[in-house]
């Protein structure tokens, strides 16, 4: 039984199948993404949401309020007042004011007006309406909560800083000297410097310093060449040359 099954399946010498499967290697088929068309590029261009750009960070600088009140005529004489104050001055502080009584604010103002400063109070909104009509728009975010300014025609900065030492209510926020905004550490900068009186004395000693060397530099040559035109002279006078034949002769 086994020989007749084998002899079945076997195939026999000379017998060829009726079909031969052929092998072949398999192709890579990838699929490739296709391109998109040139109206539909354009579109998604057009469409594509661009956020805004923020120059600075949202609670760097005060809320932007609508000016839907006009300006009241009393409103208008205190920018008046301020436009005098920023014209006159040479120095203006911003202060911030950290509940101090009348009687620190009486003592303070009298120490200052030694020194030649003067206290000033204005509203915080027509001090911002003011800035922002200016050229001092930059000092807009320093008026938040109670502030006061120290003004003075000539900049007192060493005198400021002594007197705010000793007034721990009230605490500087910046300034402006000379139509320059200075932060805090700007205004201690500027107090180290030298006042105006050194700087011009050491100037004109300076330039005092190089016209006496220069002036020296200029007669130091011909002295020096007088001198030895003297010298010669005298060598080339007749009773120089006897006194040198007699020396000679010794």
């Amino acid at each position: 039984m086994a020989a007749t099954l084998c002899a079945k399946l076997l195939p026999k010498q000379g017998w060829l199948p009726l079909s031969v499967s052929v092998r072949h290697g398999s192709k890579a088929v990838t699929r490739h993404r296709r391109p998109q068309h040139i109206l539909k590029q354009k579109l998604l261009a057009v469409t594509e949401y661009i956020p805004p750009k923020r120059d600075a960070p949202p609670d760097a600088y005060p809320p932007k309020t609508k000016r839907e009140q006009e300006c009241t005529g009393l409103m208008l004489l205190i920018k008046e007042d301020l436009k005098k104050v920023f014209q006159d001055n040479k120095m203006i502080a911003v202060v911030q004011n950290n509940n101090s009584n009348a009687e620190d604010m009486l003592i303070l103002r009298h120490r200052l007006h030694k020194h030649g400063i003067t206290v000033k109070f204005f509203p915080n909104q027509v001090m911002r309406l003011f800035l922002s009509d200016s050229i001092y728009g930059s000092m807009a975010p320093l008026f938040i909560g109670p502030t006061v300014l120290f003004v003075s025609k000539e900049p007192k900065v060493r005198e400021m800083l002594s007197t705010l030492r000793v007034s721990p209510h009230m605490t500087l926020l910046g300034a402006c000297i000379d139509n320059t905004l200075l932060s805090v550490q700007g205004v201690v900068g500027y107090s180290k410097l030298p006042s105006m009186t050194v700087v011009q004395g050491e100037l004109v000693s300076g330039l005092t310093m190089l016209t006496s060397h220069t002036v020296s530099v200029l007669q130091r040559h011909p002295g020096h060449l007088s001198a030895l035109l003297q010298q010669y002279i005298k060598q080339q006078s007749p009773e120089a040359a006897s006194e040198a034949k007699t020396e000679s002769a010794t």
